[in-house]
Protein backbone atom coordinates (compact mmCIF):
# COMPACT_ATOMS: atom_id res chain seq x y z
CA UNK A 1 0.00 0.00 0.00
CA UNK A 2 1.19 3.51 -0.74
CA UNK A 3 0.46 6.88 0.80
CA UNK A 4 0.24 10.27 -0.88
CA UNK A 5 2.57 12.84 0.72
CA UNK A 6 3.51 16.48 0.33
CA UNK A 7 7.13 17.54 0.63
CA UNK A 8 7.51 21.14 1.80
CA UNK A 9 11.02 22.44 1.15
CA UNK A 10 12.13 25.43 3.17
CA UNK A 11 13.55 28.61 1.65
CA UNK A 12 14.16 27.59 -1.95
CA UNK A 13 13.79 29.83 -5.01
CA UNK A 14 13.48 32.95 -2.85
CA UNK A 15 15.03 36.06 -4.45
CA UNK A 16 17.19 33.87 -6.67
CA UNK A 17 18.75 31.99 -3.77
CA UNK A 18 18.85 28.21 -3.33
CA UNK A 19 17.54 27.66 -6.82
CA UNK A 20 15.79 24.32 -7.31
CA UNK A 21 13.98 23.98 -10.64
CA UNK A 22 10.75 22.03 -10.17
CA UNK A 23 11.45 19.57 -13.05
CA UNK A 24 14.72 18.67 -11.31
CA UNK A 25 12.95 18.30 -7.97
CA UNK A 26 10.53 15.87 -9.62
CA UNK A 27 13.53 13.93 -10.95
CA UNK A 28 15.09 13.80 -7.47
CA UNK A 29 11.83 12.40 -6.07
CA UNK A 30 11.61 9.82 -8.86
CA UNK A 31 15.24 8.80 -8.25
CA UNK A 32 14.26 8.17 -4.61
CA UNK A 33 11.68 5.67 -5.87
CA UNK A 34 8.55 7.77 -5.44
CA UNK A 35 5.70 7.79 -7.94
CA UNK A 36 2.72 9.96 -8.93
CA UNK A 37 4.91 13.06 -8.55
CA UNK A 38 3.74 16.64 -9.11
CA UNK A 39 4.92 20.07 -8.00
CA UNK A 40 3.00 23.24 -7.19
CA UNK A 41 4.42 26.71 -7.80
CA UNK A 42 8.17 27.31 -7.60
CA UNK A 43 8.43 27.47 -3.81
CA UNK A 44 9.26 23.87 -3.00
CA UNK A 45 5.90 22.12 -2.88
CA UNK A 46 5.87 18.58 -4.23
CA UNK A 47 3.43 15.73 -3.86
CA UNK A 48 4.28 12.08 -4.38
CA UNK A 49 3.25 8.55 -3.54
CA UNK A 50 5.45 6.26 -1.45
CA UNK A 51 5.26 2.89 0.27
CA UNK A 52 7.34 4.26 3.15
CA UNK A 53 5.30 5.29 6.19
CA UNK A 54 8.03 7.16 8.08
CA UNK A 55 7.65 10.86 7.28
CA UNK A 56 10.91 11.76 9.02
CA UNK A 57 12.82 9.18 6.97
CA UNK A 58 11.24 10.50 3.77
CA UNK A 59 12.22 14.07 4.69
CA UNK A 60 15.80 13.07 5.60
CA UNK A 61 16.26 11.18 2.33
CA UNK A 62 14.93 14.13 0.33
CA UNK A 63 17.11 16.62 2.22
CA UNK A 64 20.18 14.50 1.48
CA UNK A 65 19.28 14.02 -2.19
CA UNK A 66 18.62 17.75 -2.70
CA UNK A 67 21.92 18.61 -1.00
CA UNK A 68 23.81 16.14 -3.20
CA UNK A 69 22.08 17.33 -6.38
CA UNK A 70 22.15 21.11 -5.83
CA UNK A 71 25.05 21.59 -3.41
CA UNK A 72 23.28 23.31 -0.52
CA UNK A 73 21.29 22.16 2.50
CA UNK A 74 17.52 22.53 2.47
CA UNK A 75 15.17 21.76 5.33
CA UNK A 76 12.16 19.66 4.43
CA UNK A 77 8.92 18.66 6.12
CA UNK A 78 7.02 15.69 4.69
CA UNK A 79 3.39 15.14 5.66
CA UNK A 80 0.66 12.79 4.49
CA UNK A 81 -2.38 14.02 2.63
CA UNK A 82 -4.53 12.91 5.57
CA UNK A 83 -2.47 15.09 7.92
CA UNK A 84 -2.72 18.10 5.59
CA UNK A 85 -6.50 17.68 5.36
CA UNK A 86 -6.76 17.42 9.17
CA UNK A 87 -4.70 20.60 9.61
CA UNK A 88 -6.94 22.47 7.16
CA UNK A 89 -10.07 21.16 8.89
CA UNK A 90 -8.77 22.16 12.34
CA UNK A 91 -7.97 25.76 11.37
CA UNK A 92 -9.22 28.02 14.17
CA UNK A 93 -9.74 30.97 11.80
CA UNK A 94 -12.55 31.42 9.25
CA UNK A 95 -10.52 30.41 6.19
CA UNK A 96 -13.49 30.60 3.82
CA UNK A 97 -14.02 34.25 4.74
CA UNK A 98 -10.38 35.35 4.36
CA UNK A 99 -8.10 36.01 1.43
CA UNK A 100 -5.43 33.34 1.01
CA UNK A 101 -2.67 35.83 1.75
CA UNK A 102 -4.15 36.59 5.18
CA UNK A 103 -3.93 33.08 6.58
CA UNK A 104 -0.80 30.94 6.81
CA UNK A 105 0.27 27.62 8.22
CA UNK A 106 3.79 26.96 9.45
CA UNK A 107 4.59 23.26 9.41
CA UNK A 108 7.13 21.98 11.93
CA UNK A 109 9.18 18.82 11.69
CA UNK A 110 8.15 17.80 15.22
CA UNK A 111 5.62 18.67 17.92
CA UNK A 112 6.14 22.12 19.43
CA UNK A 113 5.53 23.02 23.06
CA UNK A 114 3.46 26.17 23.60
CA UNK A 115 6.11 27.33 26.09
CA UNK A 116 8.29 28.30 23.10
CA UNK A 117 5.88 31.11 22.37
CA UNK A 118 4.82 32.01 25.91
CA UNK A 119 7.02 35.12 26.02
CA UNK A 120 5.13 36.70 23.11
CA UNK A 121 2.47 39.15 24.21
CA UNK A 122 -0.23 38.35 21.64
CA UNK A 123 -2.19 41.48 22.58
CA UNK A 124 0.56 43.73 21.20
CA UNK A 125 0.14 42.23 17.73
CA UNK A 126 -3.64 42.53 17.35
CA UNK A 127 -5.45 42.16 15.03
CA UNK A 128 -2.85 39.56 14.05
CA UNK A 129 -3.12 36.26 15.88
CA UNK A 130 -1.65 32.77 16.00
CA UNK A 131 -2.63 29.37 17.32
CA UNK A 132 -0.67 26.15 17.67
CA UNK A 133 -1.95 22.97 16.09
CA UNK A 134 -0.62 19.45 15.57
CA UNK A 135 3.00 20.08 14.51
CA UNK A 136 1.90 23.37 12.98
CA UNK A 137 1.13 26.98 13.71
CA UNK A 138 -1.75 28.94 12.21
CA UNK A 139 -1.08 32.64 11.57
CA UNK A 140 -3.75 35.21 10.82
CA UNK A 141 -2.06 38.27 9.29
CA UNK A 142 -4.72 40.56 7.77
CA UNK A 143 -2.14 42.69 5.92
CA UNK A 144 -0.22 39.68 4.60
CA UNK A 145 2.92 37.91 5.74
CA UNK A 146 5.33 40.54 4.41
CA UNK A 147 3.92 43.23 6.70
CA UNK A 148 3.30 41.02 9.70
CA UNK A 149 5.08 42.00 12.91
CA UNK A 150 3.78 38.83 14.53
CA UNK A 151 5.30 36.64 11.79
CA UNK A 152 8.61 38.41 12.39
CA UNK A 153 8.37 37.73 16.14
CA UNK A 154 7.38 34.10 15.60
CA UNK A 155 10.41 33.54 13.36
CA UNK A 156 12.95 34.70 15.94
CA UNK A 157 15.58 32.10 16.83
CA UNK A 158 14.27 31.49 20.35
CA UNK A 159 10.95 30.40 18.85
CA UNK A 160 12.33 28.24 16.05
CA UNK A 161 15.70 27.03 17.33
CA UNK A 162 16.24 23.36 16.59
CA UNK A 163 13.19 23.09 14.35
CA UNK A 164 12.66 22.77 10.66
CA UNK A 165 9.77 25.11 9.96
CA UNK A 166 8.29 26.17 6.64
CA UNK A 167 5.27 28.38 5.98
CA UNK A 168 2.59 28.26 3.29
CA UNK A 169 -0.28 30.65 2.63
CA UNK A 170 -3.82 29.31 2.74
CA UNK A 171 -4.14 29.12 -1.05
CA UNK A 172 -1.17 26.74 -1.12
CA UNK A 173 -2.45 24.80 1.90
CA UNK A 174 -5.77 24.22 0.12
CA UNK A 175 -4.07 23.26 -3.15
CA UNK A 176 -1.80 20.73 -1.42
CA UNK A 177 -4.81 19.18 0.33
CA UNK A 178 -6.46 18.84 -3.09
CA UNK A 179 -3.31 17.40 -4.71
CA UNK A 180 -2.80 14.78 -1.98
CA UNK A 181 -6.34 13.42 -1.97
CA UNK A 182 -6.15 9.69 -2.62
Amino acid sequence: MTTKYAALLRGINVSGHKRVPMPELRTVLADLGHTDIATHLQSGNAVFRSGTEDEDALAAALEQAVHERFGFPVGCVVRSGAYLAAVAEACPYPAAELEGRQLHVTYFDRPVDAARFAALDAETFLPEAFALGDRCLYLYAPDGLGRSKLAEALARPRQTQGLTATTRNWNTVAKLVEMTRV
